[in-house]
């Protein structure tokens, strides 16, 4: 054990010999200098430990490898960008949306210099950074006001802290609902100073049960839209129409947390009829919140919408200020919002909604692509493929019982375990995430875009090459 341990090289033995490596050129003498003593002790302890090593796997030669391979994946940055062969568009774990080209150049613009986001240049003083995009989410809403926030869970929170604090909000007991990350609607109306009060049962709720909950301290009803669950069969919800009608007639405001917010109206592609946000406030709706990053298709955040009359209070409430949203969520939502003005463009130019409505067709020609370039590489030899039909979902708890025809992928490797196949994906330097099905590793090509295809063959190549 001694004389092997003595075999071990000294850190400047190392460090000298890695002085003309390239690929570390980039990374701090300091950075390089823990890699390799973290090294040298790794190699120490599986000696100590009896492991069964020889003077020429301590040696410089090999040794250099795995320390600049070690030192790599130390300096490699945490947030990186991955492949997502999931098939689940709107992925939470994976980011969510994928933003379109025309947010990610004016992300880039915000990011490299000075912008306007509190000063009005037509006034030369200071103005609101919501202005910058208020205008535009009444113009494609029909809302009277707008505010943007950093999550929906936060529009909900400042929306029931401003109008309901110390009051009953009336809510179905089916629309109770958690999604993830234990977002669970009566914990966040607890911390808003409100008083639920459930109705009806969890599978029908009637007008009737609105109107007998009515009290003296009731101040809002409120519809939460059961996005990430569905219950099916004997079942009744109160329509809007009715609500708001109540509402008005009892003195009483009525808001709906719609979740997924959708502009555009995507049962013509196939897909189940969500309400859109534009129906939804012609309803005649006080207050309505949606999330940004799911079937909108744009960056995180909030977005409250509704009448003048009770936007203003909540955009004066200080919790606001803890809420507020950023320079870039405020860029990014805007190139989104005004793709929107064409419905065809957006169709076209937002990657959520190109995924959620791209033919099978086009998903064919993506896979016979790849395909030729796995040939080009002798896959395979290393690797059984399969190319067939397969079914992606929406994601983000959004159109939850809505399958998608998809196609794909079916990857059993050769040479190795899939488990260690899926585990060489994932930890390359552009990982691929697919997922396990039918014994075999499944790459949905619904969720991958053309210019990622390249990268996707050299993936697997590298993946399945590998010793």
């Amino acid at each position: 054990m001694q004389k092997l341990l003595s075999h071990i090289p000294a850190v400047n033995a190392c460090l000298l010999a890695l002085a003309h490596e390239e690929a570390l050129a980039p990374i701090p003498l300091g950075c390089i200098k823990k890699g390799v003593r973290s090294t040298l002790d790794q190699y120490r302890q599986r000696i100590v430990q009896g492991e069964k090593l020889t003077p020429e796997d301590v040696a410089l030669p090999l040794l250099l490898k795995v320390i600049t391979k070690h030192i790599l994946a130390l300096n490699r940055p945490q947030f990186r960008q991955v492949i997502n062969c999931t098939g689940v568009i709107i992925h939470t774990n994976l980011g969510r949306s994928v933003l379109p080209a025309e947010a990610v150049e004016v992300l880039a613009h915000s990011a490299g210099s000075y912008s306007n986001l509190e000063f009005d240049l037509t006034q030369g003083k200071r103005g609101s950074r919501y202005a910058l995009v208020e205008a535009l989410l009444c113009e494609l809403t029909g809302a009277e006001a707008a505010l943007v926030v950093n999550n929906n869970a936060a529009g909900v929170l400042l929306a029931l802290d401003t109008l309901a604090k110390g009051h009953e909000v009336i809510v179905s007991r089916g629309q109770l609902v958690e999604i993830g990350g234990s977002f669970r609607i009566p914990e966040v109306m607890a911390r808003s100073g409100a008083h639920l009060v459930e109705v009806g049962a969890t599978n029908r709720t009637h007008l009737r049960d609105y109107q007998e909950a009515i009290g003296p301290n009731t101040r809002l009803l409120l519809k939460v839209h059961t996005s990430n669950y569905r219950i099916i069969g004997f079942t009744h919800e109160v329509r809007n129409e009715e609500l708001v009608h109540l509402a008005q007639e009892q003195g009483l405001l009525l808001m709906e947390d719609l979740g997924s917010g959708c502009l555009l109206d995507l049962s013509a592609f196939g897909l189940g009829k969500e309400p859109t946000v534009q129906e939804v406030v012609a309803s005649g709706v006080d207050v309505v919140t949606f999330s940004g990053d799911k079937l909108l298709g744009g960056p995180q955040a909030g977005i409250i919408l509704g009448k003048r009359q009770y936007l203003d209070p909540i955009k004066k409430n200080p919790l606001n200020r803890a809420l507020r949203i950023d320079k870039f969520t405020l860029a990014s939502l805007e190139a989104v919002l005004r793709l929107y003005r064409d419905p065809q463009v957006a169709l076209a130019r937002i990657p959520t909604l190109r995924m959620l409505v791209a033919p099978v067709t086009l998903l064919e020609q993506r896979a016979a692509q790849l395909m030729h370039l796995l040939e080009a590489r002798s896959i395979s030899a290393l690797c059984s493929i399969q190319v067939g039909a397969m079914t992606a979902r929406v994601g983000g708890g959004a159109m939850p019982e809505q399958d998608l025809a998809s196609y794909g992928l079916l990857l059993s490797p050769r040479q190795m375990s899939l488990s260690l196949f899926e585990h060489k994906l994932r930890t390359l330097d552009i990982p691929i995430i697919g997922r396990m099905e039918r014994d075999a590793l499944v790459l949905d090509l619904r969720t991958v875009q053309d210019h990622e295809v390249p990268f996707l063959a050299q993936g697997l190549e590298q993946a399945l090459g590998s010793p």
